[in-house]
């Protein structure tokens, strides 16, 4: 009976471990790509890009960031009077490279 109990919570999380969504695996992957890129210095931190371009964001509520590894960049998103906006940035200068709707 303890041992049908084990194997059966063993099957549980298995079964959720292998139904982790796609977009969400992708997501883990990228943040560990931007992870080891600032280990190695390849980019700034995900705090100093922030610190740089969000104070010229007035009036825009933050959603957060993507990184790109190929790029090495970050795709900031924003969103206000329901539009969506985002602001690319090159992750190893800061700069902001472009916004687009």
């Amino acid at each position: 009976m303890m041992l049908r109990r084990l194997l059966l919570a063993a099957a549980s999380v298995l079964a959720i471990a292998i139904s982790v969504p796609p977009a969400l695996a992708q997501n883990r992957s990228e943040q560990d790509r931007a992870r080891q890129d600032l280990a190695a210095g390849h980019v700034r931190s995900l705090r100093e890009i922030e610190a740089r371009v969000l104070p010229t964001m007035r009036g825009m509520q933050y959603l957060g960031p993507e990184y790109d590894s190929s790029a090495r960049a970050y795709r900031l998103k924003f969103i206000r009077d329901g539009r969506v906006m985002f602001v690319d940035v090159d992750a190893r200068t800061g700069e902001i490279m472009g916004e687009s709707r």
